[in-house]
This record gives C-alpha cells, sequence and structure tokens, in this order.
C-alpha cells in the first residue's frame, strides 16, 4: 500500500486500557471503551502544566512533568476502562465505600486516584531501582571496580524489568491489554502515512512503534546504568537514597532521548530504537478488528481541526 506524499510524525499518543484505549493528541484527550452495549467515549480538553508554566516545558525539565501527568491522566483513565468494561456488574469494595461515606464521593474518587498513584510510583520504584540495589548489595563486595559493580546493578535492573514484563504478559486479561497496545500503534502508523483509517488500511500496519512507552521504559533503565555509575558509596541504604534522588535525572535523560528518536529517521535513530522495539514483542500483539475499531475512533476524536496542528 503506497504512502500518500503528506506523510509525517504525529504528536498524538496513546495507551492501552481495559478494553479500551485512551488517545492523547494536542489539544484534547479521548477514551474509548467496548462494553456489551457497544462503544462507550470520553473527551476533555486538555489543560498542559507547560501551557500554565512555559520553564515547565523546556528540555530536560519537561521529562519529569510529562512524566508524571501522562501517569496521573492515564491512572484515571484506566480506572474509567474498568468501571466501563465492568458495567452494571461494577461493584465499590468495602474501602471505597468507606472512603465515598467519609470525605464524599467525588473527593473520593480524586484521593483514590493520587493514591493508586502514589502507591503504583512507588510499587515500580521499589521493584526496578530499589530491589536491583539491595540484590547487588550481596554480589558488589566481592568486585573491586565500582563501574563494574553498578553495571552488575543495571543488568540486574534490566533482568527484573524483563521477567516482570514476561510474566504479565502470560495473564489472560494484560495479553487483552496488549493487544489494544497493538491497535493503537497500527492506527497511528496509519495516520501518521497519511492514509485513511479504515480498516483494512490499519489492519496491515506494524504493531511496533519508535515512540511506545515500552521504548521508553527500556531507554531508562540503560540511561539509569550510566547515570548511578557516578554514584560509587558502597552503603545499600545511601545507594538506595541516592537512587531515588537521581530518578527525575534518569527520566529527564530517558524523554529527550525518546522524543529525539521519534522525531528522526536515520542510521542512530534505528540503533538506539532497536532494543525498545525488540522489547515491544513483549508488550504489543495482533488485535482483531474490534480493537482496530476501538483505536480508530479514539484517534478520530482526537485529530485537530488545523491540518499539521500535531504536526512532530
Amino acid at each position: 500500500m503506497k504512502e500518500k506524499p503528506g506523510a509525517f510524525r504525529t504528536t498524538i499518543g496513546g495507551q492501552a486500557l481495559i478494553e479500551g484505549i485512551l488517545m492523547r493528541g494536542p489539544n484534547k484527550q479521548a477514551i474509548v471503551v467496548r462494553t456489551k452495549d457497544g462503544l462507550v467515549t470520553k473527551e476533555e480538553e486538555l489543560r498542559l502544566t507547560k501551557d500554565r508554566h512555559p520553564v515547565l516545558g523546556l528540555p530536560f525539565i519537561r521529562g519529569p512533568v510529562t512524566f508524571i501527568d501522562s501517569m496521573a491522566k492515564g491512572m484515571s483513565a484506566l480506572m474509567f476502562s474498568a468501571e466501563q468494561s465492568a458495567g452494571e456488574d461494577y461493584e465499590p469494595d468495602k474501602l471505597d465505600k468507606w472512603i465515598e461515606e467519609k470525605i464524599g464521593s467525588e473527593k473520593a474518587q480524586k484521593f483514590i486516584l493520587t493514591l493508586s498513584a502514589v502507591l503504583g510510583t512507588l510499587f515500580s520504584v521499589a521493584l526496578f531501582f530499589l530491589l536491583p540495589t539491595l540484590l547487588a548489595g550481596f554480589i558488589t563486595p566481592y568486585i573491586g571496580s565500582g563501574f563494574v559493580k553498578n553495571l552488575v546493578e543495571g543488568v540486574l535492573r534490566i533482568a527484573i524489568f524483563l521477567i516482570y514484563i514476561w510474566l504479565t504478559s502470560r495473564m489472560k486479561d494484560i495479553r487483552r491489554v496488549f493487544e489494544y497496545h497493538g491497535a493503537e500503534h497500527k492506527s497511528i502508523f496509519c495516520y501518521e502515512k497519511g492514509l485513511p483509517l479504515t480498516l483494512e488500511n490499519v489492519r496491515v500496519q506494524p504493531t511496533q512503534h519508535p515512540r511506545c512507552g515500552t521504548s521508553f521504559m527500556f531507554v531508562v533503565m540503560i540511561v539509569s546504568i550510566l547515570v548511578f555509575s557516578f554514584v560509587r558509596w558502597s552503603n545499600p541504604l545511601v545507594r538506595m537514597a541516592l537512587r531515588i534522588l537521581l530518578i527525575p535525572v534518569v527520566v529527564s535523560i530517558s524523554y529527550e532521548i525518546n522524543r529525539w528518536v521519534g522525531r528522526h529517521d536515520n542510521l542512530v535513530s534505528s540503533v538506539l530504537s532497536y532494543p525498545g522495539r525488540a522489547l515491544q514483542r513483549l508488550t504489543v500483539f495482533e488485535p482483531d478488528d474490534s480493537m482496530i475499531e476501538v483505536a480508530v475512533k479514539a484517534l478520530t476524536m482526537v485529530i485537530p481541526e488545523r491540518k499539521d496542528a500535531d504536526k512532530w
């Protein structure tokens, strides 16, 4: 299938949800969830932090800000999709009901979202940053070189990350999320090639995209090895504390690398994006036509009216 002359790279990105997809455009975001009664949609205008505080949109500052903002909006969309896909069968647990009784339903929702985001972040930091440091502490006393010690810790971090991704991909419900992930990538590829967003055009597109969040996480793992190599303290507790303090630095550098790779198509960008694209074999699967329909609907809802407003 031949691409149109107007092929380009878009700033639109997405996230796979439970039986649905979140798409974020330059001006708004859209959530589309498939339920037993059909498609449920939710559209919101985007209020970006960098628009209110331009300094937060500068290179090496925007990375952590964008990451936190995306995580918060993504967590909210994930909970919305869970409620919609469950439909009438959805029943808040005892803790949710207790929180609603104490502070009200609207505040309860914000509190639960905030708590979920905080717990999710703490879990990720503990699993991918603190645990490798702890495990490496049993090995590094026998290693003289500080660089090798950090390299061992980095290898452990990557190994834990890969095992975690592999195990989650074996779960039936998570696999469906990863299939929606594939539908998201395919629809964006089709749009970037300037092709009509039809089922036939989207279906034949590749599933692995260089700007994928999975690729970003892998870049974080590699960058952390380089950044943490400057930390030479042998005390495990001090090392753990410094790892946490350096996370914003790692995210900042990783974000800029991923952004550059997403905007360029040359030998360097291909080499840098290859590990992330290879890793997507564990997090992105071929979707069915119903999933593609959801992705196309979500993407269509966020395409800006002004041509090239989303051009990267």
